[in-house]
């Protein structure tokens, strides 16, 4: 065993870091003030500094690297691990600068797994060069959407077409208007099998019927720097057959194999938020002054300070774990792995997020430092990715299933 990355991965972080210091932490400030000069607040990708930043990384050959395969970088999720980790310190910004950000990553994943030629053509390759954005539709507000098979937006076959009805919400990106299409989750047949229920449609923005309703606010942040968060309504929203994305029933299967790759992507990302956050921690902890010496003199401070090393040592290792056997095994071999994750990750960078707001005194909790704007962003994953009691239930119950094939009988 070995805990070096390969050669190509160490020139790819060589290069991304670079990008990081010399372009990205510089313009994040520029891009906060472009951003807020627009006419439209959600058109977060027409601020110029954005696309400045994109040429330099299509300059060198930092693009599109989520995606394996001929359609991506061709990277392994091993090897895209710490770079996702590195985009993580720039949480806003660094993603889009690559194109690496949700939830196009996980459109372009499913359009490029089950997507016909025509659908990749129409929708695949534009997003792949960065020209358009797309959003996710499943979460719905009256059914816990936790249990996907509960989803009461009903997607009825009508002739050549399929006709939608429903009201989906925190459909994150959708208040963007370059969002230009919608991968939508809803029941065909309410009588199948559950797990047969659903399928999944592609719908476009300025299709008739579909009412972008309001904007949804995250602890007050209406995170209109990657598009927001939409409440959406369907009324009798008319689109082809030919833009269902697999057949009829592959919905769930569907959606569960875009799910495990968003899993891990937020996973990594966050790490990086954690390091970023160790750093303010112990910059701040220098040079604020208590009781006559500085923080970092403080007993419990320089506690915190390890905790918080020691904890997002042992994150990693579990999380590049995961990508080592999505790798060898596939998303369902990893399974447990990408659930135990999920519940881990968000719980530790929130203790970590806490502890340095702390450290920071009133000033973690305002918009002069980015730990607040962090803490509500990680703090959603534990929604966003499914409900930590979901998981940690799946997770008890495969330790259970396996610890009863090793009992004695």
């Amino acid at each position: 065993m070995h805990f070096a990355f390969d050669p190509r991965t160490e020139l790819l972080r060589e290069n991304l870091l670079d990008l990081m210091w010399s372009h990205v932490h510089a313009a994040e400030r520029v891009f906060g003030q472009q951003l807020a000069a627009l006419d439209d607040r959600w058109a977060w990708d027409s601020v110029p500094v954005l696309g400045e930043l994109r040429a330099e990384a299509r300059r060198r050959g930092l693009w599109n690297l989520f995606l394996p395969g001929d359609d991506g970088g061709g990277l392994t999720h091993l090897q895209y691990a710490p770079l996702a980790e590195i985009t993580g310190r720039s949480p806003e910004l660094a993603p889009a600068v690559l194109n690496c950000a949700a939830p196009d990553t996980g459109t372009m994943h499913v359009l490029s797994l089950f997507g016909t030629e025509a659908q990749r053509k129409e929708w695949l390759e534009p997003l792949l060069r960065g020209e358009i954005r797309s959003a996710f539709a499943m979460t719905e507000p009256d059914v816990a959407s936790s249990d996907a098979t509960d989803l009461s937006t009903s997607i009825v076959r009508d002739g050549d077409d399929y006709v939608i009805n429903g009201r989906k919400w925190w459909i994150t990106g959708a208040m963007n208007p370059n969002a230009r299409v919608f991968l939508v989750v809803g029941r065909t047949d309410p009588e199948a099998d559950p797990h047969r229920r659903l399928s999944m449609i592609l719908v476009p923005r300025d299709t008739p019927g579909l009412e972008i309703r309001r904007a949804m606010e995250v602890f007050g942040y209406d995170d209109h720097d990657h598009g927001g968060h939409a409440e959406m309504v369907f009324h009798d929203v008319r689109v082809p057959a030919a833009n269902l994305i697999g057949r009829e029933g592959d919905g769930g299967a569907i959606a569960q194999a875009r799910l495990g790759p968003a899993r891990i992507h937020h996973c990594m990302r966050s790490i990086g938020v954690a390091e970023r956050a160790i750093e303010l921690m112990c910059a701040r902890a220098e040079e604020r002054v208590a009781s006559g010496r500085p923080l970092a003199r403080q007993g419990v401070i320089r506690d915190w300070i390890a905790e918080s090393r020691v904890r997002i040592e042992q994150l990693r290792l579990l999380v590049l774990k995961t990508a080592w056997l999505m790798d060898t095994v596939g998303d369902k071999g990893a399974r447990t792995e990408i659930q135990t994750i999920t519940i881990a990750t968000p719980r530790t960078v929130q203790w970590i997020l806490d502890k340095a707001i702390q450290i920071h005194g009133p000033g973690g909790l305002s918009q002069d430092f980015p730990l607040a704007r962090a803490y509500a962003g990680v703090r959603s994953l534990r929604f966003a990715d499914g409900p930590d009691e979901v998981h940690r239930n799946a997770v008890a119950r495969a330790e259970l299933s396996r610890r009863a094939g090793t009992r004695p009988a």
